[in-house]
């Protein structure tokens, strides 16, 4: 998503890392101050309800990025599971400024330290910047609003940021897609936001049984419309293979043809679509960066 729509929610406390480990998917007591982690938050059915960065500021005290419009809602979901936890969570996104960097250039004065590859994470006074893809590389930068404005770094416009990330495979939940999706029907198992050996958390048991049990028939994958179209998160349809689609992220290309990510069947014909409609969107699937399983 474009970054300048990420929010913050803080996790806070001497039970922050105990408390977010029994509610996500990835392994949050594995995480270290140098590295930044994917993370699902499911709710019973495995569905996801939310992706978040997570990004450690020292010891119990972390940050998790995710859209403005989820920040709410996830801090008031989460709420429910404290109970005698001694963790806070709040919605700090006004306490910070995250800004998107592109390339492998570090700018500002004096320069900003870049990670090295994709999952670290790096400090410079009180900025941090996190590597989230690499070839070409992209990084958060995560900055408390009282330093000076660090959109004089060069950020990384909001559309290309985003032709990268869908470019990357990379799924993004909001308002419109929240608690549609399965876990693996987001790739969330091949883009290293699931720890299938850490003990239970919220969804666990669903994930874990298509993960051991069964083959995940509807996957995330990577699209171009075969002319000018109009989608976004949320938005469902039929291609002309007969296959049904939900769009999880777009964005348009200068020509106007429409570049999205959008969850269907892995084979036409595998999930008993019927035939293709007069309304049917011709589209041609691009490759991802990684291999969907057999």
């Amino acid at each position: 998503m474009p970054q300048n729509q990420l929010g913050v929610l803080r996790a806070s406390g001497p039970d922050a890392v105990r408390f977010l480990q029994g509610q996500l998917s990835s392994d949050v007591a594995a995480l270290g101050a140098a590295r930044t982690q994917l993370a699902g938050f499911h709710n019973p059915q495995g569905r996801v309800i939310a992706l978040l960065r997570l990004v450690p500021l020292g010891g119990d005290d972390l940050l998790a990025l995710l859209p403005r419009e989820l920040v709410a809602p996830v801090v008031a979901r989460l709420g429910k599971y404290v109970l005698r936890a001694k963790v806070k969570l709040a919605d700090d996104t006004a306490a910070w400024r995250i800004t998107g960097l592109l390339g492998g250039d570090a700018p500002g004065s004096p320069p900003l330290i870049l990670p090295a590859a994709p999952g670290e994470l790096t400090r410079s006074g009180a900025q941090l910047v996190a590597c989230v893809s690499g070839a070409p590389p992209r990084y958060l930068l995560v900055a408390p609003h009282t330093l000076p404005d660090p959109a004089r770094c060069a950020a990384g416009e909001s559309a290309a940021w985003q032709r990268l990330a869908i470019a990357a495979g990379e799924a993004q939940v909001y308002g419109a897609t929240s608690e549609e999706f399965v876990a693996q029907m987001l790739n969330l198992d091949l883009l290293g936001a699931i720890a299938f050996d850490k003990g239970c958390y919220t969804g666990q048991e669903v994930i874990a049984r298509a993960h051991y049990r069964g083959r995940v028939k509807r996957r995330l994958q990577r699209f171009v419309s075969a002319g000018p179209a109009t989608l976004g998160p949320g938005a469902a349809g039929t291609f002309n293979d007969g296959r049904s689609f939900k769009v999880v992220d777009a964005v348009t290309r200068a020509d106007g043809r429409c570049e999205f990510l959008a969850v269907t069947a892995v084979a036409a014909g595998e999930a008993g679509e019927a035939g293709a409609g007069p309304k049917a969107l011709a589209a041609e699937p691009l490759a991802l960066p990684y291999a969907l399983p057999d």
